[in-house]
């Protein structure tokens, strides 16, 4: 086995040592750990108020929509009267 195959051979199996690692959760370091401890804290965060007054404001636009569609998909039959009785007056 000359160098060359050598130096794949090694980088192949940290490669791999790497991806198992990984993939089975261990030994991530630092790293794993801090980011570990912030899914946590946000997932014990109490709701923002913020959050709370953008979904009240989303759930009143999606209702104020549904009824412009209601007032849209209804008249529009009164609507095309309006404006064959206009067409009529010319």
């Amino acid at each position: 086995m000359g160098f060359g195959q050598t130096l794949v051979a090694i980088i192949a199996i940290v490669s791999v040592a790497g991806v198992l690692r990984t993939l089975l959760g261990g030994g991530g370091g630092r790293k794993h750990e801090r980011i570990m401890q912030s899914i946590a804290q946000m997932q014990r965060q109490e709701p923002d108020p913020e959050t709370d007054r953008l979904r009240e404001d989303v759930r009143g636009l999606k209702e104020r929509v549904a009824v412009l569609e209601r007032l849209i998909t209804d008249q529009s039959s009164a609507l095309d009267r309006e404006f064959e009785k206009l067409k009529q007056m010319d």
